[in-house]
């Protein structure tokens, strides 16, 4: 390869660096039945026990014994791959069983599974719009990448709507053309500010615009609602969504995304993109896995209602410490540094001096100046595990010299 090739992919990597927001991977071996514990390995390949307190594995369903027996079962009966696309002989019995139940969570007529939630979004929201032909699309300026990557190959027209601002949403719409179609893009629950839609009001601009609503319920599925089914079902506003989207990945602790909808819709996404025909699809053991948890958590309600406990008393503990935490309604505790290098020492010290590990959340996932720690507990973090972290990231704070608040 010539030099001046490296140069260029060298100079990349070096800005990320100067810039305080290059991303180094933690190694992390969770260790079964004992989450939120795993072992973590250094550069040196040195060995120690951390607690995590960053895990989108949000209820510890991914060590679920029922989740394990599932995925081993299917494992052994079915193997380790899936054989090919779902339309080349990897339509296994344990992904149409899926998709089936969720189906039946989100009350909708049909489902349709894909390898992550990130490419249900993409795949998803672009064939949308290429299918409506011509069309504008409405998304929240804090949708995930994903989202945008979705708008963005739809090759259609987009209107970007401020956070969760349902008046300035009308605004653009009401400018519109009338004879357009129209498709409002937007999350229930935004993971690294933990606020959550402004849902009711932008199903009613929706009807009063003839748009379809596309909401993602990625952060909310397995958590909200009294089967699971995200915020949505939190406040009995499913039937009005068009499109619901979610992932396997968080609340069930498994892997994969999927999005719920009318049959018709449904066949036209499994029909026309590239994203999912082309793509091997996910192993009876993962979809096995999925789907026990989906069956779990639609009956039982210990998890939830742990859930909500243990992040109360998360976030009461923190701000005892003075430590700046966003108020949020969910089970996301975000907490507030604003200095990219700080945020990432704030990271390392945790990790070195406290075995705790919370990754460092810059730059472009959160917008320059409000760097933070991502604080997600679990029904698996206990009263002295909470304490613990408080004390850790008060020492933290008082090092690094970071701002605190009034406790």
């Amino acid at each position: 390869m010539h030099n001046k090739y490296l140069d260029v992919f060298s100079k990349a990597i070096d800005k990320l660096h100067d810039e305080n927001r290059y991303r180094s991977f933690a190694n992390l071996k969770r260790i079964s039945s004992q989450f939120p514990a795993a072992i973590y390995t250094d550069s040196e390949g040195n060995e120690k026990q951390v607690s995590l307190w960053c895990s989108n594995d949000y209820l510890g369903m991914g060590q679920n014994d029922k989740v394990i027996r599932a995925a081993s079962d299917a494992l052994l009966q079915m193997g380790a791959g899936s054989g090919g696309t779902r339309n080349i002989s990897g339509t296994n019995s344990e992904i149409v069983k899926l998709e089936n139940s969720l189906a039946h969570l989100h009350q909708k007529p049909a489902s349709l599974v894909f390898t992550s939630g990130y490419i249900s979004n993409q795949a998803t929201i672009s064939i949308l719009g290429k299918l409506l032909g011509s069309c504008i699309i409405f998304s929240d300026e804090n949708n995930h990448a994903s989202m945008i990557a979705g708008v963005r190959g739809s090759g259609m027209e987009k209107q970007i709507f401020r956070h969760n601002n349902s008046e300035h949403l009308e605004q653009l719409l009401k400018q519109s053309d009338k004879e357009v179609a129209k498709i409002i893009v937007f999350e229930s629950l935004y993971s690294m500010d933990g606020d959550i839609a402004p849902i009711k009001e932008i199903i009613s601009l929706a009807k009063k615009y003839h748009a379809l609503t596309y909401i993602d319920e990625v952060h909310a599925v397995g958590l909200y609602g009294k089967n699971g089914a995200g915020i949505c079902q939190l406040i009995d506003v499913m039937d009005q969504i068009d499109i619901i989207e979610g992932s396997l990945a968080k609340g069930f602790g498994v892997m994969g995304g999927y999005i719920c909808a009318d049959k018709i819709i449904v066949d036209a996404i499994r029909s026309y993109a590239p994203d999912f025909i082309f793509t091997t699809s996910l192993t009876p053991s993962i979809c096995a896995a999925a789907l026990a948890s989906v069956e779990h958590l639609k009956y039982s309600q210990i998890e939830r209602q742990l859930l909500k406990q243990q992040v109360n008393k998360t976030k009461q503990a923190l701000k005892e410490q003075g430590l700046p935490i966003l108020s949020t309604p969910s089970h996301v505790i975000p907490l507030m540094v604003g200095n990219a290098k700080k945020c990432q020492l704030a990271s390392e010290l945790l990790l070195k001096n406290h075995n705790i590990y919370i990754q460092a959340i810059n730059y472009p996932t959160v917008n320059k100046g409000s760097e933070r720690l991502r604080i997600t507990p679990s029904p698996f973090h206990s009263d002295d595990m909470i304490k613990r972290l408080s004390l850790a990231l008060s020492d933290v704070w008082d090092y690094l010299d970071l701002p605190k608040t009034q406790a």
